[in-house]
């Protein structure tokens, strides 16, 4: 396929006998949602990394974007692991407001989260960390994450003398790493349709979200959430 085909590219979306429609929704809040269509993505073999998400910073109005695994979902949130070095955790450190998103394109659906991040207490951090595969616990202490190396080789070395000084036996200390939560204030549910009449349904919470709520055009959820619907 061409570069130049790309203006013509199309694929099959979801058929209108499977619109989302709120009626079906059974928890009106988005965390059961969420934990209903990531249950589905697990299930479907032709998605190989159902967690993988796009996470965005702004860092002095520039944002940045870049792939992340999400580890947990709870009522209070989206929790990722990263190097408190890295690029992300300076853009969060200075701008906590954040946004991800997750694509699942076979099921023709995207989950779109805005809201703000903040560390997870270390003792959680240090209990994945050591969850990880020694390799992969290896890997973090050795790559000071955005910071400039000479090549690939200094990475090798720093890998092989980390392997030498550790052993087989000796546990690997955690570096500057951890993980953070993204306490959601908006999440959008994303439907492809064959028509591209796409649904979205969106879910927000705040201090003055039930002002806005009339049962028409927006409406009351559970847990101090509202919803309301958007043209595609």
């Amino acid at each position: 396929m061409a570069l130049d085909t790309l203006s013509a590219l199309r694929i099959k979306y979801k058929e209108k006998k499977e619109v989302l429609l709120e009626e079906n929704i059974k928890v009106k809040e988005p965390i059961t949602l969420f934990k209903e269509w990531m249950e589905l993505a697990l299930k479907t073999e032709e998605i190989l990394e159902p967690n993988a998400a796009c996470l965005a910073t702004v860092s002095k109005g520039c944002p940045s974007n870049r792939f992340v695994l999400l580890k947990e979902v709870s009522p209070d949130g989206f929790t990722f692991f990263t190097n408190y070095g890295s690029r992300k955790a300076n853009d969060m450190a200075t701008n906590p407001n954040v946004a991800m998103t997750l694509y699942w394109c076979p099921l023709r659906r995207s989950v779109r989260i805005e809201g703000k991040a903040e560390k997870i207490p270390i003792t959680d951090s240090l209990k994945y960390f050591h969850q990880r595969p020694r390799a992969s616990q290896i890997g973090a202490l050795a790559s000071e994450q955005s910071t400039r190396i000479p090549s690939r080789h200094h990475l090798d070395v720093a890998e092989q003398k980390l392997k030498d000084d550790l052993g087989d036996d000796k546990e690997v200390p955690m570096p500057n790493w951890g993980g953070y939560l993204i306490r959601p204030q908006l999440i959008e549910f994303w439907q492809g349709q064959v028509d591209r009449l796409h649904d979205r349904i969106v879910f927000r919470r705040g201090s003055d979200v039930d002002k806005e709520i009339d049962g028409k055009l927006v409406h009351k959820g559970e847990n101090g959430w509202i919803y309301e619907r958007l043209a595609p």
